[in-house]
This record gives structure tokens, C-alpha cells and sequence, in this order.
């Protein structure tokens, strides 16, 4: 064997195994969503037991929250970092003993780009036509979310045994107060006909016009082209709208005077 044909022999081996490399570390997946961890300049993973000694009230209460079995694999294997998955690497706000805040320290808060960093169908239902205004900064995550309590479907501080539209109540109070005849979807919760973060839909429904209410309220065709809910023919009524919009149905959420929510 020659030494130059070795020669090529080694190169191309060599070659062969870098674009083998190349294509496993490249191109191979995994079963789990892997997202890069905050980052702050200069600053060093320190682990949850030492967010403790300054935020023993927000401590108690955070180990029964789905976000405390958040851990980051960029640190020690002895840290629990679940505290800085959401607040990034917390060496430089410890040492300026919580000062600077703003600059040493991430605020899900005040940027909620640190939640969708995780919840990115949330930040994807955010971008639809009809949408809460966070990505433009007039609302964020924490308003309707406590990320740090036991239930994190409820507002930050928000009591444990709280109605389940609590959260939009904070803001649609006409929407959410007792009514004498009140629309049964209200005891199911906001979110059966509306979706909060976005929808294509207006006023964020969940689905458009009667076909929302048609969920719920059976309907029975007793012959082509009669329509029957209830005991009243329906036919030429679903024709002219919706169930809200057709002049039939407006108090959708409730009325304090007519049974069938008619005004």
C-alpha cells in the first residue's frame, strides 16, 4: 500500500466519521421539549434554598405549584433550580442583596416572554386575530395565573376555594356578577365558550356563532327543515344569526328579570 493511497485512506475516514458525528448530534431528537435556560450577564445558578432565607412567604406555598418540578440540567445536580427556570441564574441579585431588581434579576411579570419560553402554544394563541393584549405589554401571565401557589389556574393570591371564574371577574365584572337567571355555562366556568389567551373567533368563543350554543343546547329535527330546542321551532331563528345577535337571547350571561335570558 502506497503512502500516499494511506494517506488519502486517513483523510477519508476521518472525514467520514466527523459528518457521521455531525449528522447524530444534529439531527437527533428527543421525545421532550428542550428549551435553552434565562440568561443574566455574569450572573451563576445558586439553587432554590437560597431564594428562601429572603422569600420564605412566596417558599411555603410554592411546592405544591406544578412549576416547582421545574429543574434546569445546566446547574449542579445537587441544586433545585426551579426558582431560577423562571427568574434566570440568581448569583448577582443575591450578592446585590436584592437590589437592582429589574437589571439582576428576571420579573415573569413584567416580561412574560420568561413564560413562553415553556408555554409556547400559549404564546402562539396570543398571536390570533382576537387575543388578550399581552404580547403588547397591556396585560401579562401573572393577572390571571399565581405561578407560585397550589393552583395556578387562579389569579396570585386568590383563594383556594374561589368560583372558577374568579380570574375574569377581575376584569369583567359586569359578566361574572349573580344574576337571578343565570346562564348554566356560567357555573361551568369562562372557559367553556370563551378561550382567554386567543381565538379567530370574535370576543374570543371558542367556536362561532349559534354552533356554540348548539353544544350544549340539544336540538331535534322532527322533519326537513324543522329545528326543534326545546319545545319551540327554531328553523327560521338560527337562520337570522346568532343565538345572541338574532335579537332572541342577548342577556347570554345572565338576567335579573326573563328566564330564557331574552333581555
Amino acid at each position: 500500500m502506497s503512502l500516499a493511497f494511506q494517506r488519502w485512506l486517513y483523510v477519508a475516514t476521518v472525514g467520514m466519521l466527523s459528518c457521521c458525528l455531525f449528522l447524530w448530534t444534529s439531527c437527533s431528537t428527543v421525545t421532550r421539549s428542550v428549551h435553552e435556560p434565562l440568561h443574566i450577564e455574569g450572573a451563576e445558578f445558586t439553587g432554590n434554598q437560597s431564594c428562601v432565607d429572603c422569600h420564605a412567604n412566596i417558599s411555603q406555598k410554592f411546592t405544591a405549584n406544578p412549576h416547582a418540578r421545574v429543574n434546569l440540567r445546566v446547574a449542579s445536580s445537587s441544586l433545585n433550580t426551579s426558582c431560577e427556570a423562571c427568574h434566570g441564574p440568581a448569583s448577582r441579585h443575591i450578592a446585590t442583596g436584592g437590589q437592582g431588581t429589574e437589571k439582576f434579576i428576571i420579573n415573569p411579570k413584567k416580561a412574560s416572554d420568561a413564560c413562553f419560553r415553556c408555554h409556547e402554544n400559549v404564546h402562539a394563541e396570543f398571536r390570533l386575530p382576537n387575543h388578550h393584549p399581552v404580547l403588547e405589554g397591556h396585560l401579562n401571565c401573572v393577572q390571571c395565573h399565581d405561578p407560585h401557589g397550589h393552583d395556578m389556574m387562579k389569579p396570585a393570591g386568590g383563594l383556594g376555594l374561589a368560583r372558577v371564574n374568579e380570574s375574569c371577574a377581575q376584569c369583567h365584572r359586569d359578566q361574572a356578577r349573580k344574576f337571578v337567571f343565570e346562564h348554566e355555562a356560567m357555573r361551568e366556568g369562562c372557559t367553556v365558550c370563551h378561550n382567554p389567551h386567543g381565538s379567530v373567533n370574535s370576543k374570543l368563543l371558542v367556536q362561532r356563532d349559534s354552533n356554540l350554543c348548539l353544544k350544549c343546547h340539544a336540538q331535534m329535527q322532527t322533519a326537513p327543515g324543522n329545528l326543534f330546542i326545546g319545545k319551540v321551532n327554531h328553523s327560521t331563528f338560527v337562520q337570522q344569526g346568532g343565538c345572541w345577535t338574532a335579537g332572541c337571547h342577548a342577556a347570554v350571561h345572565g338576567s335579573n328579570i326573563n328566564p330564557k335570558l331574552q333581555y
